[in-house]
Order: structure tokens, then C-alpha cells, then sequence
């Protein structure tokens, strides 16, 4: 039997993209943003239609992805911050809140919100996925140009 497979793919036209990366951990946060660029660049999202907004860390991505998917004409936003375990359940509670936030926003205004919180136990572990073994910014990046080719392929 035939099908018909619908993907995106990670270099739509005209993209317009917003970040909101946290300033908490900004030595990391500051790799995952350069992936982030680096992966939309090098995908041809023009430098202009792009708009980076900080937020004080990542318990209030969501609230800044809101913003900018409310306020200005994007096709999708990336989420970057980084919560590290510490001695308490503030993890736990910071974690969920930015997960359940980001995947609201995802549903609300149809538009892709890509993930790129990263939730460590040290910050070994988050150096490692902002650089030293890979970039979940550039990752994150590259999922939000996919969704965004999906969508419009999906509404042609």
C-alpha cells in the first residue's frame, strides 16, 4: 500500500526565528546560543530575521517565548537555558515548569517552540552538551527549522 510521508527539512525559506536563552549559567548558555546562530546561518535563516531576547534564567523562558510569539511575526522560537541539580527540589520544580510551559506554547499558537533546557546533574554535564560533546543550541536549532518546514508543508 502507498503512502505519503510528509517531513521537514532543516532549511525552509524566509524563516523567521526567535531565542530566548537565559542569562542563569550564561557560560553555558552563551555556547548554546552561538550553536543556535551558527545552525540557523549555516541553514540560511538570514541574520536579520533573527531576534535573540534574554530572560534572568530558565523559569521564565516561557513567559519571554510567549512574548515574542505574541509580539512579533516569527515562524517558530528556540528555548535555551540550563537547570543544574543542586541540593534541594528546586530542580525538580524549575524543570517542570519550563517542559510544561514551552509544550503549552507549542499547542497555543501552533507555532514550534524547539527545547534546548538543558537539565544536568553538574556542570560538567552541561559544558559537555553546550560544546565539548556536541551543542543542544545548534541541535534545538535544527529541530525548529524542521518543524517550521513541516508546518508549511502541511498547510499547502
Amino acid at each position: 500500500m502507498a503512502y505519503t510521508l510528509l517531513e521537514g527539512k532543516t532549511n525552509p525559506k524566509n524563516a523567521k526565528v526567535g531565542i530566548v536563552v537565559s542569562r542563569w549559567n550564561s557560560n553555558i548558555t552563551d555556547q548554546m546560543l552561538e550553536g543556535a546562530l551558527a545552525a540557523l546561518k549555516g541553514n540560511g535563516v538570514n541574520e536579520d530575521d533573527i531576534i535573540v531576547t534574554r530572560c534572568p534564567g530558565s523559569f521564565e523562558i516561557p513567559l519571554a517565548v510567549q512574548y515574542l510569539l505574541e509580539k512579533k511575526e516569527l515562524d517558530g522560537v528556540i528555548a535555551l537555558g540550563v537547570v543544574i541539580r543542586g541540593g534541594t527540589p528546586h530542580f525538580e520544580y524549575v524543570c517542570d515548569a519550563v517542559t510544561r510551559g514551552c509544550i503549552d506554547l507549542n499547542l497555543r499558537y501552533q507555532k514550534p517552540v524547539a527545547f534546548g533546557v538543558l537539565t544536568t546533574d553538574d556542570v560538567k554535564q552541561a559544558l559537555d552538551r553546550a560544546g565539548t560533546k556536541g551543542n543542544k543550541g545548534g541541535e534545538a536549532a535544527l529541530a525548529l527549522l524542521e518543524m517550521i518546514d513541516l508546518g508549511r508543508k502541511l498547510d499547502s
